[in-house]
């Protein structure tokens, strides 16, 4: 059995739509150290909130945009 696991796609995101990470973390109301660990892979859990909170800023209404499984 393939093991999966959780990509967050916060870089690609936010270049995509031409915002700055830091930018990015004012809107979501998310410490820029958190947002960064998110979107480097340095963070082993996700906290559904700032999930949430990044969607809203962005304005994205399906999570797989952020989100997908992938093979390890």
């Amino acid at each position: 059995m393939n093991e999966k696991k959780l990509a967050i796609h916060i870089r690609e995101l936010t270049q995509e739509r031409n915002i700055s990470l830091r930018e990015l973390a004012r809107q979501a109301d998310i410490d820029i150290a958190r947002l960064s660990e998110l979107a480097s892979g340095k963070r082993q859990r996700v906290n559904i909130d700032y999930i949430v909170r990044i969607a809203e800023a962005l304005n994205i209404s399906d999570i797989r945009e952020i989100l997908t499984l992938e093979d390890k």
